[in-house]
């Protein structure tokens, strides 16, 4: 780590941190219970997902992660589910590039996990089948957002 080495900070390299993990805001929602665990529960899933970047104080940063779960069978919803997880992350030594892709891909990244887990938890303690949800890309994401961005950039000029 650069805290062993100070010549690496002189030197301007860039260095990475988790501060902290944590649960923000959490709900667990199965407004059709008890009488939809009597029927042949296979639902459509449906998720929406988005990422949040607040600067809190030079080189420190809280990025949110906020998934939503809906699981619908015909009309009825089944369940629905919301997580908020985020976390504090150090950024120091990094270009505004580097800065974006670290904020926007990596630390989602790393968050998600932890999301998956509590989402899976909450549906299990619902009272429903276990809901593990696949890998996510957050560096596709982030590059297509920033080319969205910068086509849009682009044509307003």
């Amino acid at each position: 780590m650069t805290e062993d080495n100070p010549q690496a900070v002189a030197a301007g390299e860039a260095e990475f941190a988790i501060v902290r993990i944590y649960l923000k805001d959490v709900s667990l929602e199965a407004p059709n219970s008890p009488g939809v665990f009597a029927e042949d529960f296979k639902p459509e899933i449906s998720l929406q997902l988005n990422t949040t970047v607040n600067n809190i104080e030079e080189n420190l940063y809280e990025v949110g992660l906020n998934i939503t779960v809906t699981a619908k069978q015909g009309e009825k919803t089944g369940f629905l589910v919301e997580v908020q997880q985020a976390g504090l992350f150090s950024l120091k030594g990094f270009d505004q590039a580097q800065k974006g892709t670290m904020l926007g891909a990596y630390c989602p990244n790393i968050l998600f996990p932890y999301a998956r887990e509590e989402i899976s938890s909450l549906v299990t303690k619902g009272g429903f089948p276990p809901l593990l949800l696949a890998p996510i890309n957050f560096d596709m994401m982030y590059a297509e957002k920033a080319a969205e961005n910068a086509q849009q950039a682009a044509s307003a000029s």
